[in-house]
């Protein structure tokens, strides 16, 4: 693996790039993204640190997501192939299924107080980090809505 700086704000990958690039994160806070036909943002996942990020996508195929710099951040850059010889971070990797399959149950069948509830704790500290647009993208819901349940949540002092 190759230790790499990175600003905030700088792009690591581009959607319809061919990449087979893995991003562990020593420190600092990566994201995954795509922006549909109408130029909206939707945030795949997050990546604090000891979160490995990538897109999954075959090796020669164009790749569907962004990923860039959320915080200045120091991260470890390796290819798929590389990651693969070298043996994978098995914990990293268990860690970012169990969000994924998670994160999808609850856009299937969870309100959004229980979608941000469960945000919270699986990021805790990424809403003092980011900004509420970036969550409310997350989770699929408008910042609008974020801002009610916030207030809801900080009524019952549960946040």
């Amino acid at each position: 693996m190759k230790k790499i700086n990175v600003k905030k704000g700088n792009l690591l990958q581009q959607k319809g790039e061919i990449s087979s690039k893995v991003y562990l994160v020593e420190s600092g806070l990566l994201r995954s993204y795509t922006i549909d036909e109408k130029g909206k943002e939707h945030i795949y996942m997050f990546g604090p640190e000891n979160w490995l990020v990538a897109d999954n996508c075959e090796p020669n195929t164009p790749c569907q997501l962004f990923i860039d710099a959320v915080e200045d951040s120091i991260i470890n850059v390796a290819t798929k192939e590389e990651l693969l010889k070298e043996g994978p971070d098995l914990n990293a990797l268990l860690r970012r299924l169990e969000t994924m399959q998670n994160r999808i149950i609850m856009l299937m069948s969870s309100s959004a107080k229980e979608r941000y509830e469960h945000f919270v704790k699986t990021y805790p500290n990424i809403t003092q980090r980011v900004p509420l647009k970036m969550v409310a993208s997350y989770l699929g819901i408008t910042p609008e809505a974020l801002s009610r349940v916030r207030h809801e949540l900080s009524q019952k002092k549960i946040i």
